[in-house]
């Protein structure tokens, strides 16, 4: 007669749930990660990924800001243009761009990035 012993290899060991448990405490020590909600942060998404998303924002709050920095700011300016020219039926224009450089890095390993902010909003009637 074969048993079923299923229910015991599902259950979690003790040491397992002590981890879990120190791992879900130490979440919740950490200050949540927040943003303004008309930011968008270029990343290494297809181009599109981020104009839709500008463009869903646009409907609901009449402004952004495309974020980016390093070797992704080629692909917020594309956004840029995609949600201003293609996509916005002419009713959103670029009010302000913003270029920096951010120091990265720790000791000897600093180095500059350089950073874009570009902000998109509904025309003015």
């Amino acid at each position: 007669m074969a048993t079923n012993n299923s229910r015991a290899e599902t259950r979690p060991s003790p040491e397992k749930s002590d981890s879990m448990q120190e791992r879900s405490q130490r979440s919740q020590e950490r200050p949540p990660r927040t943003s303004p909600p008309n930011h968008i942060f270029v990343g290494k998404k297809p181009v599109m990924s981020y104009a839709m998303s500008a463009m869903v924002q646009l409907a609901q709050s009449g402004d952004i800001v495309l974020k980016a920095r390093g070797m992704v700011i080629s692909r917020a300016v594309d956004v840029a243009e995609i949600v201003t020219k293609r996509l916005g039926n002419n009713s959103f224009e670029i009010r302000n761009i913003k270029i920096d450089t951010e120091k990265l890095g720790e000791g000897d390993d600093i180095r500059n990035v350089s950073t874009i902010e570009i902000a998109i909003a509904k025309k003015s009637p």
